[in-house]
């Protein structure tokens, strides 16, 4: 097979204290990160003056879990963080070039008030917007919007494939000349550039049209999360980046071909998605400083959150009964994250690990791809994915901030760009210019060329 060239792509995966499960406990971290805004600056600047593509923020909309002795042990599960859209608005202001990307939930929101907040941010940042599409997976999110139970799992990739047509038509509500403001003939916009959407489907009921003029990038861009088949599926006909998480280059480049390849039955090009897997890097001068970070921050694991970790990956079922030491029992399948689960459940399988060897295994990156070492066996790995296809680019996840951050940035990035893998400057001033991603066309603009 060809192997590729040209450039990675580079997202800077931000979690308050860093990836790690115990990352909160170590001495360089700052322990109220999740409501230090200066923190969250810093580190933007950081990733902005590295060239850095986008910074991304995951979301939850609750607390994970019932456990008040877990919960009071970890600084994961969304305990106590900023709402990433906020965050996001104020570090439109501090910074000029970065994408700023934010999870929000088909399950849990309207699409106007999606469409209107992520069109909103674009104008705000001057064209740097993304929203990351996710149907959440978690019952305790589900209890905080008048349900016992979250939707099953096909029902809100049904419903969520619903609600990105509906955002994506109220994008598209006004021309982008619309707005005239002609204060002499006293005429604010032109009528005949405004749309009215008049939805009506299975899930939603929408008039339109938005109350926000047509976003700096046509739309923002849209990332999705989702590994199943179904996730897939919703990938292929409506994102723009996915980012997903698999262990093994065979892997990375099954997923690759298979999303790419669904493509054209949407009428898609398969260049119009870029794929960026999450990899949580740990790097040293030596490979035996890497080891030291990576066993410094292992060594502060609790037991009661790895165990707590597990049960949540594997499908929110209690493993507390079982003994740490023996294997994963055999587990139904999940109404949260089924990919997350086969993930999980594989690895153990692949390698013959105990429960606590498995959280000790995916305290990191949560089942995404973990690599210790040099900045030279950093750069091969992230390479040999990029070149076989298996990665459009990564989604860099600091096990530590702001240490590991700056490590990445001042050992790897050099790596990556004597090999000619990344970019020096900013190709262009939007998130769309900066990852190659053309600006897609009003569906009324298509319409009448139509015509």
């Amino acid at each position: 097979m060809t192997k590729r060239s040209g450039h990675l792509a580079l997202g800077a995966f931000l979690y308050p204290t860093g990836h790690h499960i115990a990352a909160w406990r170590h001495p360089h971290a700052i322990a109220d990160a999740g409501s230090n805004f200066r923190h969250y600056t810093q580190l933007a600047q950081a990733a902005e003056a590295a060239k850095f593509d986008l910074l991304f923020l995951a979301d939850g909309s609750g607390t994970r879990g019932d456990d008040a002795e877990y919960l009071s042990r970890t600084a994961h599960s969304y305990v106590a963080q900023f709402e990433p859209l906020t965050l996001l608005s104020a570090l439109a202001a501090v910074t000029e070039h970065i994408g700023l990307v934010g999870t929000a939930s088909t399950s849990f929101n309207e699409p106007y008030h999606i469409a209107r907040k992520f069109a909103s941010l674009d104008h705000i940042s001057g064209g740097r917007a993304g929203w990351n599409l996710v149907t959440s997976s978690s019952e305790h999110e589900a209890r905080n919007f008048n349900l016992d139970e979250h939707y099953a799992h096909a029902r809100r990739y049904e419903r969520a494939a619903e609600f990105a047509e509906v955002v994506s038509g109220l994008w598209d509500s006004w021309d982008e000349d619309a707005f005239v403001r002609d204060k002499e003939s006293g005429r604010f916009f032109d009528p005949s550039k405004r749309h009215t959407l008049n939805h009506r489907g299975e899930f939603f009921k929408v008039r339109g049209p938005l109350n926000v003029a047509r976003a700096p990038q046509g739309h923002p861009v849209i990332v999705q999360a989702g590994s199943s088949d179904a996730g897939r599926a919703l990938a292929a006909r409506t994102a723009e980046v996915i980012f997903t998480a698999q262990q093994t280059l065979d892997d990375a480049v099954a997923f690759y071909a298979d999303v790419k390849g669904r493509m054209r039955s949407y009428g898609r090009h398969p260049d119009e998605l870029k794929i960026m897997p999450g990899v949580m890097p740990i790097v040293g001068h030596t490979e035996s400083e890497a080891k030291e970070k990576f066993d410094e921050l292992q060594s502060l694991i609790d037991p009661v959150v790895g165990l707590a970790m597990v049960s949540s990956l594997t499908g929110g079922i209690d493993l507390s009964p079982y003994p740490l030491d023996g294997p994963i029992p055999e587990l139904p399948e999940t109404n949260a994250s089924k990919s997350r689960q086969t993930l999980m459940i594989d690895l153990a399988r692949r390698e013959n690990l105990t429960i606590r060897q498995l959280y000790m295994r995916i305290a990191g990156a949560r089942g995404h791809w973990q690599v210790v070492g040099t900045p030279a066996q950093i750069a091969d790995a992230l390479e040999e994915r990029f070149v076989n296809f298996g990665a459009d680019g990564f989604n860099v996840m600091p096990a530590l901030l702001p240490d590991s951050l700056h490590d990445f940035i001042e050992l790897v990035l050099p790596e990556l760009r004597r090999r000619g893998l990344f970019r020096s400057e900013y190709a262009g001033r939007t998130l769309r210019d900066n990852l190659g991603l053309h600006r897609p066309r009003s569906r009324y603009a298509a319409s009448v060329a139509a015509a």
